[in-house]
């Protein structure tokens, strides 16, 4: 079937590239240490959004960030020896929260948010899974009527680009969310969206599905990347050598390290999110949820309800932090005032972020045959579809059909 390319990193970003690659005839080989799509892919809170396209570095947000570090109960932290490097990367994502640079940033975003629902859609067709996928609206939860604002900058925009929003109180928040506790005075409801019910098993689904067509799923730890002379690639891995024509780099925040040593340095962060999931909630939600005021949302799974939030900055392989669990748990039953605690599990992941809340996604200057798909921060479950659409045309040689010069993976 000619050359084949391989991707490190089997987390829905690999796997969408690699389903992408086997819809244009191309060979494909998913590596990773383990099982596909168990990593960060795993603990998310499930939204699949086509208006998902808002940055996280937004004017004004210099002002709330002293708050959120000092409050025990804020949604961001960073770990004291992270700090050598979170000044840094901090310095850049304030560079970026001006009103040009954020809608500059969500026209990129919309790129990629935009077909999610359709491409996972058609990802997962004919596999008996579909119903993985359902439709659903996101609802913006503020416990302070003022705050629920259509002028804000990021309802705004998602206006602009064609949003269904609508703006509802204490009696229309009962009717679509009864379980919400009642301290919740309005919400905005965004509409024309889905949610996952289990993105483990939409990961598990989709990489049985390509390995069904043919992809060769490698189970081991990459070490070493070294070009050839030829223009391939060597992978040095814990099962041996493995020699390839095109190379899709996909494992998240671990990328960087792998591309250290090649002289290629990116300001990628592991901002680590935590989640708790109750098996026996006792409640369910429609739709998926954000609590504003605490920055977490909750969703409805197969498994239960999941709470998902936090953005701790730390070293990738320090431990979990379990005060940042209890938080969670607390916030949990805040939202949720006749949620059952008990038979709660927790679970910490990594997500890599760049400080433009955008991915490096694209060719590798200076090293052929090299491709970035890595840095989705927050939003790697909805970008992944079309990361994968992209890719697969750039290493078949075809011409993507959008701008990606804001993905440079060497902008910065």
């Amino acid at each position: 079937m000619g050359e084949t390319v391989t991707i490190i990193g089997a987390g829905i970003v690999g796997i969408c590239c690699a389903l992408s690659l086997q819809e244009r005839g191309v060979q494909v080989r998913l590596i990773d240490r383990g099982e596909p799509g168990q990593e960060t892919s795993f603990g998310n809170a499930g939204v699949i959004s086509p208006w998902s396209i808002i940055p996280q570095a937004m004017p004004g947000i210099w002002k709330s960030i002293p708050r959120m570090l000092l409050s025990p109960d804020g949604p961001l932290s960073v770990k004291p020896s992270f700090w050598p490097k979170m000044i840094p990367w901090g310095l850049r994502f304030l560079g970026q929260s001006g009103e040009a640079s954020a809608r500059a940033i969500s026209d990129a975003m919309e790129i990629l948010c935009q077909p999610s629902v359709m491409l996972y859609r058609r990802h997962l067709a004919g596999t008996g899974h579909e119903n993985l996928v359902v439709d659903s609206w996101y609802v913006h939860a503020f416990r302070n009527a003022d705050n629920a604002n259509l002028r804000d900058l990021g309802f705004v925009i998602r206006k602009e680009k064609g949003a269904d929003l609508e703006l509802i109180g204490p009696a229309q928040i009962a009717e679509v969310e009864p379980a919400l506790s009642p301290d919740f005075k309005a919400a905005v409801l965004i509409k024309g969206q889905a949610r996952a019910r289990d993105p483990g098993q939409i990961a598990r689904v989709l990489a049985d599905k390509a390995r069904a067509q043919g992809a060769d799923v490698i189970r081991a730890t990459i070490t070493a990347l070294h070009p050839t002379d030829d223009g391939g690639w060597r992978l040095e891995t814990s099962n041996g050598e493995i020699n390839t024509e095109k190379l899709v780099l996909a494992a998240g925040v671990w990328s960087a390290e792998l591309l250290r040593p090649l002289g290629v340095k990116m300001p990628l962060a592991a901002e680590r999110g935590y989640h708790v999931a109750f098996s026996d909630p006792g409640v369910t939600l429609n739709n998926s949820v954000m609590d504003v005021d605490a920055k977490i949302v909750a969703s409805s799974m197969v498994d239960g309800i999941r709470v998902a939030g936090s953005s701790e900055f730390a070293a990738v392989d320090a431990p979990a932090d379990p005060s940042k669990e209890r938080l969670l748990a607390r916030q949990a039953r805040a939202m949720l005032p006749d949620l059952n605690p008990d038979a709660m599990t927790t679970w910490m992941g990594r997500r890599p972020s760049f400080p433009d809340s955008l991915p490096a996604l694209g060719p590798i200057a200076g090293q052929r045959g090299l491709f970035a798909a890595f840095g989705h921060s927050h939003y790697g479950l909805m970008m992944a579809p079309k990361t994968g659409e992209l890719i697969a045309d750039l290493a078949a040689g075809v011409a993507p059909n959008a701008d990606l010069s804001p993905f440079a993976p060497l902008r910065f």
